[in-house]
């Protein structure tokens, strides 16, 4: 029975998918709404007759990674991920841990801000994904270790930034997020990544520790941020933190007051494009 409605999930949530909302073209020639199974597959990183065999409940149960996979490729909503799970066989494994895979919502948000510094984060700070601006502005991170995409794992060990700061605006930054950190912790006390960051924190950077054995609990929230650009030169930014309700993510933009030099230092910015979203060395 399960197994007849997994298959009949997969479908259902093929076909209400449009082409254009993954970046696919229309095309005239597609005889039904939604997406083809090669399609859906590419974007799961499955074989087409794995998925076949799965949307015509033949295949048993996937495994948790196949089923994130899938979830992520058919842009599910929380809830649909659960269920997803729950159909499979598996515990759901966002229950008490980080929700790190991006919503529709926050997909869709990203692919309209394309001309604006936006980031998503999860509750570790860890880098999920960049608006093409974004990597224009701060570097190209997308090829870094899995450690090194994480922002608070990057600024107290001392790996390179375009951010500048007075010594007192580290410190406001550094309590401030350690402080989110804590909250995190007390949300999601089973996230194994999360008690992991904290660990090699507390061992990599003195800072870090002290800050963290004073039990502070907080929200960041927003900050001014100036950043040094190679080609575009100073920009001192407004940097506002979003969080998506009902998930571990939280957006972050960067925006200028308009009319301003650090307005048209982004300006600027946008006409070079990515050309120069080099790596940070």
């Amino acid at each position: 029975m399960e197994n007849r409605e997994l298959a009949h999930c997969l479908r259902t949530w093929r076909d209400r998918l449009a082409p254009q909302s993954v970046g696919l073209p229309v095309g005239s020639l597609r005889r039904a709404p939604g997406l083809r199974r090669q399609e859906v597959a590419e974007l799961a990183g499955l074989s087409v007759d794995y998925l076949a065999r799965l949307e015509q409940g033949r295949a048993g149960h996937p495994s948790p990674s196949v089923v994130e996979a899938l979830a992520r490729a058919l842009r599910l909503s929380h809830e649909e991920n659960a269920h997803l799970f729950r159909l499979a066989g598996h515990a759901d494994p966002k229950a008490h841990r980080i929700a790190r895979h991006l919503t529709p919502g926050v997909q869709r948000m990203l692919d309209r801000l394309a001309d604006t510094p936006v980031m998503v984060l999860d509750a570790t700070w860890q880098l999920v994904a960049a608006s093409p601006l974004l990597t224009a502005l701060l570097g190209d991170m997308s090829q870094e270790p899995t450690r090194e995409r994480n922002l608070l794992w990057r600024h107290f060990t001392g790996l390179p930034s375009r951010i500048v700061a007075t010594a007192e605006q580290d410190a406001a930054f550094e309590a401030a997020t350690v402080a989110d950190l804590r909250a995190a912790a007390g949300r999601f006390p089973d996230d194994k990544p999360l008690r992991a960051l904290i660990a090699d924190l507390r061992g990599a950077s003195s800072r870090f520790d002290r800050l963290w054995q004073e039990r502070t609990v907080a929200r960041h929230t927003s900050s001014r941020k100036t950043i040094t650009h190679p080609q575009v030169g100073t920009l001192t930014l407004d940097c506002d933190v979003l969080t998506v309700e009902g998930s571990g993510l939280r957006t972050v933009i960067y925006t200028a007051v308009p009319g301003s030099s650090d307005d048209h230092g982004l300006a600027l910015l946008r006409t070079i494009g990515t050309q120069f979203a080099s790596p940070l060395v």
